[in-house]
């Protein structure tokens, strides 16, 4: 019991010292500014990024979208937007070396391929106040997906985060 105790003290101890400048809800960091990860500017690796590539699109596209927090804002054009720059990254990475190989790049190329881009971040993605346009047929990209890809698994890489610019200070 006594160990149980002070392991739960000693796990507790790092929340207490957070200040809660910088804190996660629903999984977002919040904040009015995107700060990309220290390690995006040194390491060359094709699928980190590429994942570079669509944190930095994304953001942007959150800041464009405005609001009190950027970081809660989406939209399906947005989300789209980002998802196809990172694709032109990873494929212009890969044709520089065909021995560059990430599952999820590569089966989302698939996807692109096939046409279902948009039905596939639709079906994965959506937010509740997205409006989806008419065209969007996610029945077919499930039907397809069951036959070419019955295993993916939908996946999200920020390289960076968020914070409120007025609790950062310069180096």
């Amino acid at each position: 019991m006594q160990f149980r105790r002070w392991r739960l003290t000693f796990l507790a101890l790092p929340l207490a010292a957070c200040s809660g400048d910088i804190y996660v809800r629903d999984g977002v960091t919040d904040g009015d500014t995107f700060y990309l990860a220290q390690r995006a500017l040194a390491d060359d690796d094709p699928a980190l990024q590429s994942w570079v590539s669509y944190s930095l699109t994304r953001s942007t596209c959150q800041l464009q979208i405005g609001g009190d927090n950027p970081a809660r804002a989406s939209s399906l054009e947005c989300e789209l937007t980002a998802r196809r720059l990172m694709l032109l990254t990873w494929v212009e990475k890969k044709s520089l070396d065909q021995e560059n190989t990430d599952q999820y790049l590569d089966e989302l190329v698939r996807i692109r391929d096939a046409g279902y881009l948009d039905e596939y971040v639709a079906r994965h993605f959506r937010k509740r106040h997205w409006q989806l346009p008419e065209n969007i047929n996610i029945n077919d990209y499930r039907r397809w997906q069951r036959t070419n890809i019955p295993s993916h698994k939908p996946e999200t890489q920020i390289i960076g985060s968020w914070n409120y610019s007025g609790n950062v200070s310069s180096f």
